[in-house]
């Protein structure tokens, strides 16, 4: 089943080979530029927050934002793009490639981007800052890195099947993916909610995404609740993702 998902792959794979450069400038300056005004221009200001320094803080986050970010735009966009502009959605299906085949390789890609470029951040962030972790947090840090960029993947291609202006998309986008990454911690500690509202913020993925990478990259310390909220998350979602595409194309 999956031969056909590796074609289709392949292909993005070789159009993200012409433009990878261009690609990872534009992707790393953002949270590099997020990350030099706050988390050094700020620190002196804000100085500990969770007993660390404000830039050691924010780094793992902005790490695991630029992943799920890419990876839910590349899924988005090229899905839309291709089902709505170039029409090669259509033209994967006069070959033997079946539905769930299209689907699973635009989820794919989505993921490689948000690894790809994520590990592209995090290396210019450690090359140019003070920012340092023990290398075998890496290890923990992916458990929530991988199933966090397929989250978002997957809710991509949701949103890419289901809608139909690109206008609507960047709404989406700006009124709910956005405030979900922010709402979840990436810039302050939770603590800094009203107590009732905790318990309901903990409830979102993207509060176990953010809380738990932190918590591996800096500390070692693996949240395996949260990397079981991730996954499972990631798991209903990829399901959704087969089956909206499946309906939406037998139509």
């Amino acid at each position: 089943m999956l031969k056909g998902s590796m074609a289709i792959w392949l292909r993005d794979m070789l159009i993200l080979r012409r433009s990878i450069f261009s690609e990872l400038f534009a992707v790393v300056a953002y949270p590099l530029t997020i990350y030099m005004a706050f988390g050094i221009g700020m620190q002196g200001y804000i100085g500990l927050v969770d007993g660390a320094p404000y830039s050691l803080f924010i780094a793992p986050g902005l790490i695991t934002m630029t992943a799920v970010n890419a990876a839910y735009n590349e899924s988005v966009w090229s899905l839309w793009f291709h089902r709505r502009v170039q029409f090669t959605i259509e033209s994967y299906r006069v070959t033997p490639v079946s539905v769930s085949e299209i689907v699973i390789a635009k989820i794919f890609t989505g993921f490689t981007h948000g690894i790809i470029k994520g590990c592209a951040v995090g290396l210019v962030i450690f090359s140019i800052t003070p920012f340092r972790f023990p290398i075998e947090n890496l290890l923990q840090y992916f458990l929530f890195l991988i199933p966090g960029s397929a989250l978002f993947s997957c809710a991509g291609i949701i949103s890419g099947t289901i809608m139909d202006k690109p206008e609507t998309i960047g709404k989406v986008e700006a009124v709910l993916v956005m405030p979900l990454i922010f709402m979840s911690g990436l810039f302050f500690p939770l603590s800094s909610y009203p107590q009732p509202f905790i318990s309901w913020v903990r409830l979102l993925p993207t509060t176990a995404l953010f809380e738990g990478a932190r918590s591996a990259l800096i500390a070692g310390e693996m949240l395996s609740v949260s990397a079981l909220q991730v996954t499972l998350s990631a798991i209903i979602t990829f399901i959704m993702a087969v089956y909206i595409f499946r309906y939406k194309m037998s139509e």
